[in-house]
């Protein structure tokens, strides 16, 4: 597991953890439906944070007997775990909240707390989303942002972005509805900011769901590292045809890999046996995170579109 991925965990983690325990004392206070919501909402960052930490642990468990493989899923079932609790605990309950504030709407006592600790919040809360957008931007090298978030394979970092995104825009939104509550003497501001947090931690949830999904059932390699594999197959002249390239992550930094190709007829079996273990050396020499790899030696394979034309 990269060390980044650590470092945005345990900053998002304490700061989420001071943050979530100043929410709920100004929500005390004021009454604010808005503020309760933001707390909620850190609370359940904070748990998230514990449960990610969990998953990077139980993801360096060696391999055994009963898991040959080793434990490199744990993460991503632990990130899609997180997604669901975002859903249900965060945006739900914020939801809730909010709707019963709009059909009783209270008054806010000392606003002035609300804002001190709404902007206090935003400096903590925008320092650990730079640290967070910083870390990303470097793993993420020259794709863009969103090409990313589709294509990385270390759910953690892109995880903590998404939580830390969302409560910057939730502190915004909280602060406009405060602000609002105060200003005018609407009190169905407060409500209707709750509301509105709530719908951005529910659409959080259901993007961060989408992307851990594949993850957890098990996506491939990235394009690139298939066709890096090929160019390598390609380079032997002893191989005649590349039936199937078939990876599959069964971690950010594990990649499994199942190779069938077609020697040629006048190949030896010691021979065949000297090419495969070059190859398996090359390909783990050039990618690193290409843990196991199954060389097959089949005929020639058509697919059902060939063989039908």
């Amino acid at each position: 597991m990269a060390t980044g991925s650590k470092k945005v965990i345990f900053a998002a983690l304490i700061g989420n953890s001071l943050i979530a325990i100043t929410k709920f004392t100004a929500a005390f206070v004021t009454g604010s439906s808005a503020m309760l919501s933001e707390g909620i909402h850190s609370l359940v960052d904070t748990g998230n944070q514990v449960l990610l930490l969990h998953g990077l642990k139980q993801a360096k468990k060696p391999a055994d007997e009963k898991f040959p493989f080793g434990h490199g899923k744990e993460i991503y079932f632990w990130s899609f775990i997180v997604a669901i609790l975002i859903f249900a605990l965060g945006g739900g309950i914020s939801i809730y909240e909010g709707v019963q504030h709009l059909q009783h709407p209270k008054a806010i006592d000392k606003p002035f707390i609300n804002y001190i600790v709404l902007g206090l919040a935003m400096l903590f809360e925008g320092a650990a989303w730079l640290f967070a957008l910083r870390e990303f931007t470097r793993a993420k090298g020259k794709w863009g942002y969103i090409e990313a978030v589709q294509r990385g394979k270390d759910p953690s970092l892109f995880v903590v972005l998404f939580e830390d995104t969302a409560a910057m825009l939730g502190l915004m939104v909280a602060f406009a509805g405060v602000a609002l509550a105060d200003m005018t003497g609407i009190l169905y501001f407060d409500g209707v900011a709750s509301v509105i947090i709530g719908l951005i931690l529910v659409g959080t949830a259901i993007w961060l769901a989408y992307e851990t999904k594949s993850l957890l059932i098990g996506e491939s390699a990235n394009a690139s590292v298939v066709r890096g594999i090929r160019n390598i197959l390609q380079g032997y002249r002893q191989i005649q045809h590349i039936n199937e390239v078939l990876t599959m992550h069964m971690g950010p930094d594990f990649v499994l890999a199942n190779i069938s190709v077609d020697f040629r007829d006048n190949e030896t079996a010691s021979g065949v046996e000297s090419v495969i273990a070059e190859i398996d050396n090359t390909i783990k020499t050039q990618y690193p995170q290409i843990k196991r790899i199954f060389i097959e030696a089949e005929a020639r394979k058509f697919s059902l579109k060939a063989q039908q034309s």
